[in-house]
């Protein structure tokens, strides 16, 4: 690894985030518990340093203290791929423990704070404190989730879509964490953005100055100010005025029409009647 050097401990119980991470719906006697076990460790984790690499031995699962990571996994011809963006709040280094190793380098997009938890006293914790284990199951199955939804967005929707639902998203996570649902300062470039939603840097910046143009949002340099939050949600729906106009071939997709609601995690499900679907935005010049 290549981060810094753990900063402080931390407790459970004290945490101001444990309402969105594995102590949620713990009861006091259950927190002074995983207390006395589960010290947790803070780690500090430079802009663009790696908190893990692929290949690297998976102990410990990290919950993001404050900053923003990028996943990312590489093909076997070099081709970096982002595969997700992970905020404060949020559970990272999941993806280690069927295998033993991690299948993805996590990197930090702004100097960050993650706190350490050893996965091997998670687990002995989660045998004796029965409604822990079952909120790390419900983590985990949320994040099957949202696998399932990048597939969806992948596969069939346009770009257009594919940007508003990246960006209504990343708003509803914020606004899960207090923060504000309008204005967002964006973390990633738009090459990382447009690897992440299968997207050319061109039509990441075509569809961007489209909304602006629209006035679904207003961009000045990193900061994003979404004024038409309705009009990106219809897009999702196909009831965009302007679908079907693009001269973008990426834009052009057949689809079926689709449901748009937000899930307790602030995720986004989109999805043909009756299935599941998810998703998580940068400098724009």
């Amino acid at each position: 690894m290549n981060d810094s050097t753990a900063s402080s401990k931390a407790l459970c119980s004290n945490c101001k985030l444990r309402e969105s991470c594995l102590p949620r719906g713990l009861t006091r006697e259950e927190l002074e518990r995983i207390d006395r076990r589960l010290v947790s460790v803070l780690r500090k984790v430079g802009r663009g340093e790696t908190l893990f690499r692929a290949g690297d031995r998976f102990d410990a699962v990290f919950e993001i203290w404050t900053g923003f990571f990028k996943t990312v996994t590489t093909s076997r011809q070099g081709r970096d791929q982002v595969t997700g963006f992970q905020m404060r709040g949020e559970l990272i280094g999941l993806d280690g423990i069927g295998t033993g190793r991690h299948g993805v380098d996590a990197i930090a997009l702004e100097d960050s704070q993650v706190c350490v938890i050893p996965y091997a006293e998670l687990e002995n914790l989660g045998r004796e404190v029965p409604s822990l284990q079952k909120q790390f199951i419900r983590i985990i199955s949320r994040e099957i989730g949202i696998d399932h939804g990048v597939m969806l967005q992948l596969g069939s929707m346009p770009a257009d879509e594919r940007v508003a639902a990246f960006l209504l998203n990343l708003t509803a996570r914020l606004r899960a964490r207090g923060f504000s649902a309008s204005s967002v300062l964006l973390r990633m470039s738009r090459e990382e953005l447009g690897s992440f939603l299968g997207l050319k840097l061109e039509t990441v910046s075509r569809t961007f100055s489209k909304f602006q143009a629209n006035g679904l949002l207003f961009v000045r340099q990193r900061q994003i100010q979404i004024t038409d939050p309705v009009g990106l949600e219809q897009l999702l729906d196909g009831a965009s005025a302007a679908e079907g106009t693009s001269a973008d071939p990426e834009s052009r997709v057949s689809r079926p029409r689709r449901v748009t609601t937000y899930t307790s995690s602030g995720t986004i499900s989109m999805a043909p009647h009756g299935h599941s679907a998810t998703q998580t935005p940068q400098p724009l010049q």
